[in-house]
């Protein structure tokens, strides 16, 4: 089979796993028209320094022995199977680098005979692209769970980042869903990268995980409980949240019918960024085994029920308590520190500022004065924030899931 064929496949494969951006969309090639969406794999990132990057996102192979039920390469999936040799997928990732179609590579694989098989193949091909070819560009390598702690090593030595796959929040669900992984074994990888950033002679290495909502009965508590927990432990820089997208009639698994619950991921991530730039705990986000509020962004739905903190007076108040304010964000935060060094703030003043007042002005006092809701309860903010919301004109189905928390 020729190069090509095998990288529209393994591209498609590699369509499921969001660790980054995107890619694997549907091809809508016109005749005469500019761009075309086909199965390229081609993704985008973002490094540490706000960069945006195009990767060839691929898996190594789509052979697997194991037999998760959520996924479109398991073992007892009739599909096509086909694998790159490491020359094979050095040869593309630097031709496409040449090319400038991307700026580096991430590279996923399904599990070939075995784990330590596997992990020498994908290892093999970043030594030929780091060592042989000189490349020194960005490499996100999905380590294999139950790999050799050796190999282990010698990956995350080679790859700038790095991510293992906890997909459930529940040892039950893995176990359930994914009998060959275990919670150790996926955990292991990033416990092994933590300890080698650690060693000064050794570089930084970033790691994430993904999880996916929606195929397991757990609550965003849960979910969000997990993500803290490892953020807190240092195991990870971000986890990525992914709609559970039916690829089975499996019994375990929600009905093929059930549409990916689009809207939940979108209001974890709000509440993940919360968590990890705004202060908050998971449990001031949402109930113990409950979900996330899909009507208001987790800030406004945790403003709404702690209205004894409200409304703020915006001259007086400090940095934590204003990013805690809906509509403002932390450079929104930076802004009126600043600007009120100079001069007290009326509304006037935040409208010229650019803070978003559209939220916000029901949570807030500016010189002594309210704009809000003429009776301050609840029920009214709420509705008076519904109202605005389907008055609002957007692009989007609902455009409360996008702007400045």
């Amino acid at each position: 089979m020729d190069i090509y064929k095998k990288l529209q496949i393994l591209a498609d494969s590699a369509k499921y796993d969001v660790s980054c951006a995107s890619s694997g969309g549907e091809e809508n090639y016109k005749e005469g028209a500019l761009g075309c969406n086909h199965k390229s794999g081609i993704c985008h990132t973002y490094t540490s320094d706000g960069r945006c990057v195009s990767l060839l996102k691929v898996l190594f192979t789509n052979f697997c022995v194991y037999d998760c039920s959520y996924c479109i390469n398991r073992a007892s999936n009739d599909i096509k199977r086909v694998a790159f040799s490491p020359r094979e997928l050095a040869d593309l990732t630097i031709n496409f680098y040449k090319r400038n179609y991307i700026e580096g590579l991430f590279l996923s694989s399904g599990i070939m005979q075995n784990e330590d098989y596997t992990m020498e193949l994908l290892i093999k091909a970043l030594e030929i692209l780091r060592f042989e070819y000189r490349f020194n560009g960005y490499i996100h390598l999905k380590l294999i769970p139950n790999a050799s702690q050796r190999l282990i090593e010698k990956a995350i030595q080679l790859a700038t980042r790095v991510s293992s796959n906890i997909e459930f929040p529940s040892s039950k669900s893995l176990k359930l869903l994914a009998p060959q992984k275990t919670k150790e074994s996926v955990l292991l990888p990033l416990k092994t990268a933590k300890k080698l950033s650690l060693q000064k002679s050794q570089k930084p290495i970033s790691m994430s995980t993904q999880m996916i909502i929606g195929a397991t009965p757990e609550s965003d508590f849960e979910i969000l409980k997990t993500s803290s927990m490892m953020y807190k432990m240092k195991l990870l820089n971000r986890v990525y949240y992914s709609a559970y997208i039916p690829v089975s009639n499996e019994k375990n698994l929600p009905s093929i019918q059930t549409k990916p619950p689009l809207k939940r991921e979108n209001r974890l991530y709000q509440a993940d960024w919360l968590i990890r730039f705004y202060g908050f705990e998971y449990d001031e986000l949402v109930e113990t085994d409950q979900n996330l509020d899909l009507e208001f962004d987790p800030k406004t739905a945790w403003a709404l029920k702690n209205l004894k903190h409200f409304p703020i007076e915006i001259n007086r108040a400090t940095k934590e308590e204003l990013i805690r304010i809906p509509g403002i964000g932390i450079r929104g935060a930076h802004k009126i520190l600043k600007a009120r060094s100079f001069q007290a703030l009326g509304f006037d003043e935040l409208k010229k500022l650019g803070i978003r007042l559209k939220r916000a002005k029901y949570f807030i006092t500016a010189k002594g004065k309210y704009c809000g809701v003429q009776h301050f309860y609840p029920e009214t903010i709420a509705k008076s924030l519904k109202q605005s919301q389907r008055r609002q004109l957007s692009f989007f189905d609902d455009a409360t899931l996008w702007g400045e928390l």
